[in-house]
């Protein structure tokens, strides 16, 4: 990467010790949260739904999961895309799909136009979600960076509790129980996000320090950055991984107001409950990626994929202390899987800030096979069995395998230092 900015700017090094660093954390914070809020907003509205237009949990399933499967397909794409057009740019692009999403559900009238509403998040989200962590190993170094990307995370965690929490208790009686006008209401403030980035990353003082892109002529085939970043052993593993780490989230994120109130649970008391992994997730993502140094980073990955495996076994249980124990466990998880592993992904030997908006795409990409896979295999074996007691059976065989995948990684570093 060039060391100035396409305007002038600084060196990089220098990003790491700019005050406007904090304020552009907030701008990726704020089109985040509203990735988190979107991206979770149906799960409280599955049963009015599913109801008023005759779906199957199957049919509901497969609508909570397309936007991943797009994702699996755009995510590469969209990340070489943000390579080129620089964040600033993309991410707004990205929050603004994102906001067209939540408008088109409003409208949807029955499967198919459900599934294209929710499809078009699958667009915008990896311009988000790849393009966070690029502008955080821009503007923060060494041991802030931990920090950084751990506070960025909150940010969807923030918008999920807001979805989950105030859709059932607040907006849906305010809209006399019309899920649309709901949904209408999520997409205003999706797009005053989008806005919000915009504003604040176009200011002087930061456009002064963006980085550089390079020129067209100076850029290598994607297909040879790509095939660079496969060859990685590191980076195969942590793919893998995150096929684990996405089934695990999303499919608890999509189907856990429902399983809670199929516990015998109000709509507006399973909404309640299913924010208490969000609440510890908020918590976690503060401290436990700043703590992910690289000399016990593997090892905090495998302790994370642990309470991964816990939680899926707890949630069987009838609602008390042994289920808030579960949720509990969810939330240390879900708070930093995905945050250690992309900290990984960007510290690994041969991706750096360099190809950072690629490797992240290359994530993404594979990370939403299992995110896409995750609800609609809920879905399925809760249609199977009439319950979703196998399918939490199936998160703890993914939560063990990934623990195998920490254990790889951290002897792949071992053999790299010998």
């Amino acid at each position: 990467m060039s060391a100035t900015s396409e305007q002038g700017g600084v060196p990089p090094a220098a990003a790491g010790a700019d005050p406007a660093r904090w304020l552009v954390l907030l701008a990726v914070w704020l089109a985040y949260a509203c990735f988190g809020l979107t991206a979770v907003a149906l799960a409280p509205l599955v049963l009015p739904i599913t109801r008023d237009l005759a779906l199957s949990h199957s049919e509901m399933g497969a609508i909570l999961g397309i936007w991943q499967a797009v994702y699996i397909f755009a995510a590469v794409p969209c990340g070489a895309l943000l390579d080129r057009l620089g964040a600033r740019r993309a991410i707004f692009v990205g929050a603004l799909f994102i906001a067209l999403s939540g408008a088109m559900r409003g409208l949807a009238f029955d499967f198919w136009s459900f599934c294209l509403a929710v499809g078009v998040f699958g667009i915008g989200g990896p311009l988000v979600s790849a393009g966070a962590p690029k502008v955080v190993s821009h503007w923060f170094k060494g041991s802030e960076r931990g920090l950084a990307m751990g506070i960025y995370i909150t940010g969807p965690a923030v918008g999920a509790i807001a979805g989950l929490s105030l859709t059932n208790s607040v907006l849906m009686p305010l809209f006399g129980e019309d899920w649309r006008a709901v949904l209408a209401a999520w997409s205003g403030v999706a797009f005053a996000g989008a806005l919000a980035w915009l504003a604040i990353a176009s200011l002087p003082a930061i456009r002064a320090n963006e980085p550089a892109l390079p020129p067209a002529a100076e850029r290598p085939p994607q297909r040879e950055v790509l095939l660079l970043l496969v060859r990685l052993p590191a980076v195969r593993v942590l793919l893998a991984m995150s096929v684990c780490i996405f089934a695990f989230n999303h499919g608890l994120n999509n189907w856990l107001p429902e399983l809670l109130r199929a516990d015998g649970m109000t709509p507006a008391e399973a909404g309640l409950w299913a924010t208490i992994p969000t609440l510890v997730g908020i918590a976690g993502s503060l401290l436990i990626p700043r703590l992910a140094t690289p000399p016990r980073r593997f090892a905090i990955l495998g302790a994370l994929a642990s309470f991964a495996g816990l939680s899926a076994v707890l949630l069987q249980s009838d609602p008390g202390p042994l289920l808030a124990a579960g949720l509990v466990a969810q939330g240390i998880a879900r708070s930093s899987l995905m945050t250690v592993a992309l900290l990984a992904l960007v510290e690994t030997r041969g991706v750096g800030e360099r190809h950072a908006g690629t490797a992240g795409g290359l994530f993404f990409s594979a990370a939403e096979v299992g995110g896409a896979g995750g609800p609609i295999a809920l879905g399925v074996l809760y249609d199977a069995t009439g319950g979703f007691a196998a399918g939490l059976w199936m998160l703890a065989a993914l939560a063990a395998l990934m623990l195998l995948g920490a254990l790889r990684l951290r002897a792949l570093e071992a053999r790299a230092a010998a």
